[in-house]
């Protein structure tokens, strides 16, 4: 995947009136500067968004769980027509849970579920923004992908504009980002670091996130043997693996495996390789409680381990954020964005808060009434 000694001569071409710049142009692998591009390739057409003029998958240096270098892929989408001035306005994507196996990422295999994200990405595409949808550090790429941590997230989504501009110079530096579930999470949590990570290169202006994961890292503390005595949701179980298992990876100090039990380790080794449906389907009747040997609130520091890992930023914030909340979701249950925006209410952070009576992908999808214009007045 990786392209060594490549020539530093700058060379551009033009596809379907998007002008690209050749492979010729980047560095080789030995500039791990966050946003170099290491490889592009054209995306194949069955992978495109509806709507989409030219599609490229991308290989670029990130940040990983230990602060270094860490190389992560994602996918750059043009709408048809000229750019305007300034170039396309961008929407970086942050997508939901779709599993740690390469196999997984969405630039290789497409979204988990595509009957619902590409005609929600279309949309973007009709509305005249360049899509840019990282498939995080780890996921397509070397290792692990360290499932729902912040930080990683913010630094593949923000890296990923970087390497797309370096790939299309049609794409502007003006950016917003937007996310589903672990991509809302991401999404939030990339807000609140978009301007640091990003940099003088690039010009923020705000998030959107739906069905965001806050404060889940609570749900953690209490198990251990024995709790819960009995089978939860399959959906949550199988978000509980992936937790694990990217914790495992982030995290090798704390020897998590010595806290599960050989049914535990089972599920959280199939957690590194079966993407979401198939992990779904494999926690069905799983008792939470019998994957623990000890407690896990007896890892040293463990629940601030867990608010640095995966917790959502609730102050810091300097660009406007909405966040849409599904009151029927049972994946995110709404308690969960309910303490979200009351901590950023009361911090005096700049959230618009609405919530829609339907699940998890309905508000993902009804959303886009609000986060349309909401966008577009970012970009004013």
């Amino acid at each position: 995947m990786a392209r060594a000694a490549a020539s530093v001569a700058i060379a551009s071409l033009t596809v379907g009136g998007t002008c690209l710049v050749s492979p010729a142009a980047f560095a080789d692998e030995a500039d791990r500067t966050p946003g170099s591009v290491v490889d592009v390739e054209p995306l194949p057409a069955d992978l495109w968004i509806p709507g989409t003029a030219d599609a490229q998958r991308i290989t670029y240096w990130s940040i990983g769980s230990d602060g270094g270098p860490a190389l992560s892929s994602g996918a750059v989408y043009v709408p048809p027509g000229d750019a305007p001035d300034g170039g396309w306005p961008v929407v970086a994507w942050a997508h939901g849970t779709s599993g740690l196996a390469d196999d997984c990422a969405p630039s290789l295999v497409g979204p988990a579920l595509p009957e619902r994200d590409y005609p929600y990405l279309g949309r973007w595409l009709e509305q005249g923004y360049a899509v840019v949808s990282t498939d995080y550090v780890g996921l397509g790429t070397p290792g692990v992908m360290p499932y729902l941590d912040g930080k990683v997230e913010a630094h593949s989504v923000v890296d990923s504009v970087k390497a797309a501009r370096a790939v299309d110079e049609s794409l502007s530096n003006k950016w917003v980002v937007v996310g589903q579930s672990q991509g809302g999470g991401a999404a939030i949590t990339t807000a609140r670091y978009a301007t640091e990570f990003g940099g003088e290169t690039l010009d923020y202006r705000g998030a959107v996130g739906t069905g965001v994961p806050a404060n889940i890292e609570l749900t953690l503390l209490p198990l251990g043997p024995g709790v819960p005595p009995t089978a939860i949701p399959a959906g949550l179980t199988s978000y509980l693996f992936y937790i694990l298992a990217g914790l495992r990876s982030a995290h090798p100090e704390i020897d998590l495996d010595s806290y599960l039990t050989p049914l535990g380790a089972h599920y959280v080794d199939a957690a590194e390789q079966l993407c979401v449906n198939e992990l779904h389907d494999a926690a069905e009747g799983v008792v939470v409680g019998d994957l623990f040997s000890k407690p896990l609130n007896t890892i040293p520091n463990f629940h601030g381990m867990l608010v640095d890992y995966m917790g959502v930023p609730t102050s810091g914030y300097d660009r406007p954020l909405f966040i849409g909340q599904g009151l029927t979701d049972i994946d995110v249950p709404a308690p969960s964005a309910f303490s979200l925006v009351a901590a950023l209410t009361a911090n005096g952070e700049p959230v618009t808060f609405t919530t829609y009576p339907t699940d998890h992908s309905g508000t993902l999808v009804g959303s886009q009434a609000d986060t349309i214009p909401f966008v577009r007045g970012l970009f004013g």
